[in-house]
C-alpha cells in the first residue's frame, strides 16, 4: 500500500520536492563556517560558498568553470590531489592538512576534507572540497616549539653558571676570600632560585597540556590574600615608577580555593600589568561582592591590547601583536584561566589600545563559610 502511495505522486510534484531540498541544502552550504567547493568529473568549479570567498578573496562568479588547481594553487595539488583521489577511489579522505593560496599570492594553512560527490542513482557527478583556515593554529604550534627550546636554553644556561661557581668554591676554596665566596654563593642561589621558576612553570605548561591541573581547595581568606600579594608588590611598583592603589570597600567573605594557585593567578595578572604599564602609571587592584559571586579587578592605564588579540589573550602560547621584546612565554595568562575555571568562575578582559587593560577574576563564594 505504502509503495502504491508513494509510486503514485505526480513526477512533477517530485521535482518541485527535489527543487526544495537542493535550495535547502546549497542554504546550509551558503552558512557554513568552512570554505567549500564543488567540481564536476573534470575538475572544473561548480559552486564556491560565501566562506571559501571570504577566505580566498575570489567570487564564485569569476570562478565558475574553471580548474580548482589553477585557482587555489594548492600545496597538494600537483603530487597528490585530493579531490583527484576522491573522485578516482570514489570515496572521502578524512582529515588532511595542507596549504592553499588567496588572490594576492598569500600561502594559507589549511585543514581539508574531501569527497566524491553521487547523484541519487549512484553515479559519480564530481567532488566537493572543505577546507578551514588553521593559520592560528599553527602559529601556536610554532609558539610551543619555541617555548620549549626557551625552556631547554634557559635551564642550561643557569646549570652552567651554577655549574661553573660551584666547581670555583670546590677548586679555590682555599684562596677565595670570604666576600669573594659569598658573592659566587650569592650568584648560585639566583641561578637556582631562576631554574626553580621555569621549571615550575614547564610543569604548570604540561599540565595545562594534559588538563591534570589539581587544586587543593580549602577556607582562604582572599582579602588577607590580596593584601599580602600587594604588600609585596609596593617595592616593585616603586622600582618601576608606578603607583600600586588598593579599593577594597568592605572585608571580603572565605572562600574555597587553593590558595597557592590563587596568588599564582594574581601574581601573573600583576606582573602583565607591570609589563606593559609605563613609568608614573597606575595598577588598581579593585574588589566588589555579589550575591553568589567575588569579583577582582586588576587595571592599569598601559598601552592596552589590539582588538585583534583579544580573542586568544588566554590562549596558550598566544603573544599579542605588541608584545615586541617583551619578556614572557604565553603561559601565564593561560594559566590563569585554567586556574580561575578550575574553582569554578570567570576571568573576563576589556581593553582599548592606548588606554590599558582591565582583567576581571570571577570567583563563587560560599554562603557556608565565616567571613574573614
Amino acid at each position: 500500500m505504502g509503495k502504491a502511495q508513494k509510486e503514485s505522486i505526480p513526477r512533477d510534484k517530485r521535482h518541485e520536492n527535489e527543487g526544495i531540498d537542493l535550495t535547502f541544502y546549497r542554504f546550509i552550504i551558503s552558512s557554513l563556517p568552512v570554505g567549500v567547493l564543488t567540481v564536476d568529473q573534470k575538475m572544473k568549479v561548480t559552486s564556491f560558498n560565501p566562506w571559501a570567498e571570504s577566505l580566498t578573496g575570489y567570487s564564485e562568479k569569476g570562478l565558475l568553470g574553471r580548474y580548482c588547481g589553477d585557482i587555489l594553487q594548492g600545496g597538494m595539488c600537483k603530487l597528490h590531489c585530493p579531490l583527484k583521489t576522491a573522485i578516482n577511489r570514489n570515496e572521502p579522505i578524512v582529515r588532511m592538512e595542507t596549504t592553499i593560496q588567496n588572490k594576492t599570492g598569500e600561502t594559507i594553512p589549511v585543514r581539508m576534507h574531501t569527497a566524491a560527490l553521487l547523484d541519487s542513482e549512484g553515479r559519480l557527478i564530481g567532488a566537493v572540497e572543505a577546507f578551514q583556515d588553521i593559520s592560528h593554529i599553527k602559529s601556536l604550534e610554532r609558539e610551543k616549539d619555541n617555548l620549549i627550546s626557551m625552556f631547554a636554553h634557559d635551564m642550561k644556561s643557569s646549570l652552567t653558571i651554577i655549574g661553573g661557581f660551584a666547581l670555583r668554591l670546590l677548586k679555590k676554596a682555599v684562596d677565595l676570600g670570604d666576600e669573594k665566596r659569598k658573592a659566587y654563593l650569592e650568584i648560585i642561589c639566583n641561578e637556582t632560585d631562576k631554574l626553580d621558576l621555569l621549571i615550575n612553570d614547564f610543569l604548570e605548561f604540561a599540565r595545562l597540556q594534559t588538563g591534570k591541573l589539581k587544586l587543593n581547595l580549602q577556607a582562604t581568606s582572599l582579602g588577607r590574600e590580596l593584601i599580602h600579594l600587594l604588600e609585596a608588590y609596593q617595592t616593585k611598583t616603586v622600582q618601576f615608577g608606578i603607583t600600586l592603589e588598593f579599593r577594597n570597600e568592605k572585608p571580603l567573605p572565605l572562600i574555597q580555593a587553593d590558595p597557592r594557585r590563587l596568588r599564582r593567578v594574581f601574581t601573573n595578572l600583576l606582573d602583565n600589568a607591570l609589563k606593559f604599564s609605563a613609568k608614573g602609571g597606575t595598577i588598581t587592584v579593585s574588589t566588589e561582592e555579589a550575591a553568589q559571586k567575588v569579583m577582582i579587578r586588576i587595571k592599569d592605564d598601559g598601552r592596552g591590547i589590539d582588538q585583534d588579540d583579544l580573542p586568544y589573550i588566554f590562549d596558550i602560547f598566544h603573544r599579542g601583536k605588541d608584545a615586541g621584546k617583551t619578556e614572557g612565554s604565553g603561559v601565564g595568562l593561560a594559566a590563569v584561566k585554567a586556574i580561575v575555571e578550575g574553582h569554578g568562575g570567570r576571568v573576563l578582559v576589556e581593553s582599548e589600545q592606548g588606554k590599558g587593560a582591565t582583567f576581571t577574576v570571577i570567583l563563587p563564594k560560599s554562603e557556608r563559610l565565616v567571613r574573614q
